[in-house]
């Protein structure tokens, strides 16, 4: 059966789904690294696409961290990968699937799309929106937003996504949340912004916080803990910038916050003294899947959704 294949590349790690009839078939994870040189990502990515055991490609969808050049096809600025800067993508897949044992069945061109974007489209197409009350636009609009390495956003109205800067509905994860620590400091951004939310809730920002693996703080997160209250913040400012029927927290620190003590309370914390502006009846979500960007690349990849 020819599969579609969707290509994650992230801060830390590079996730891969395999779909097949629109249903994921199949996933795998590279081994984690730390700011690897182009060869290295290769490297990551073949590991990857081999632990997802495909079959033949009918089409590849990658999306990576950073803006991209669509003429060129290149990252043109990445925090998080910086030695992807200026490299091919196309060269960069081509190179994992030889390394995989697949040469030659790259089709030609990869579908590239923003990791933010491309979690979005398949949470949707998880968990379908609904309206958040008679005022609310039809389609319902979902507020996606990405905590991993990095954290990003995506806004999609049915399946139309919003566009503010380029390709995405502006940088959520550099909004200035500007939460001071007990001792008065405010941390700094990978992007050198102080108090982003980034910095807060990234994966570096915990980690620096709350020690690694970070697991280990999600059983015991509450919504006192610093970066909590930094992410309800920010949550309040989206509700009056997007006017959201859904929010939903995917990435990796999306999932372990689903299955934390946070997650019961979260949403009110939200709620308490926010503006009427506000949709009513506003839901909050989590990721269901670590693999949500890598499905949702390959859902695009494979035809019927906008990107």
């Amino acid at each position: 059966m020819r599969e579609v294949l969707g290509l994650d590349v992230g801060g830390t790690s590079v996730k891969v789904a395999r779909l097949a009839d629109g249903r994921v078939a199949g996933v795998g994870q590279s081994d984690p690294y730390a700011r690897p040189d182009a060869r290295g990502v290769v490297a990551a990515i073949a590991q990857a696409i081999t632990r997802s055991e495909p079959d033949q490609i009918a089409a590849v969808g990658l999306c990576v961290p950073g803006l991209v050049d669509p003429v060129r096809r290149e990252i043109t600025r990445s925090v998080n990968l910086p030695a992807l800067v200026g490299v091919s993508l196309d060269e960069l897949v081509r190179g994992a699937l030889s390394e995989a044992g697949l040469a030659g069945a790259m089709p030609s061109p990869v579908t590239i799309v923003s990791d933010s974007l491309a979690a979005a489209i398949d949470f949707a197409a998880t968990v379908p929106t609904r309206p958040a009350g008679p005022d609310s636009p039809s389609p319902p609009r979902l507020l996606a937003i990405s905590l991993g390495t990095g954290v990003g956003a995506a806004v999609l109205d049915g399946d139309v996504p919003l566009r503010v800067s380029g390709s995405s509905p502006g940088h959520l994860g550099q909004i200035d949340v500007n939460i001071a620590d007990a001792d008065g400091t405010i941390p700094i951004g990978p992007d050198q912004g102080r108090g982003s939310l980034e910095a807060y809730i990234g994966v570096p920002g915990l980690r620096g916080r709350f020690g690694d693996p970070i697991s280990d703080w999600f059983p015991r997160a509450n919504l006192a803990d610093v970066p909590i209250r930094a992410l309800i913040q920010a949550l309040r400012i989206a509700h009056a910038v997007y006017r959201p029927d859904a929010i939903a927290l995917l990435g990796g620190v999306g999932l372990g916050l689903a299955g934390s003590p946070v997650a019961a309370g979260l949403r009110q914390a939200v709620e308490d003294g926010l503006t009427s502006i506000a949709r009513p009846a506003w839901t909050l979500e989590f990721a269901r899947s670590a693999h949500h960007a890598a499905a949702g690349a390959a859902r695009v990849a494979g035809g019927g959704r906008k990107h």
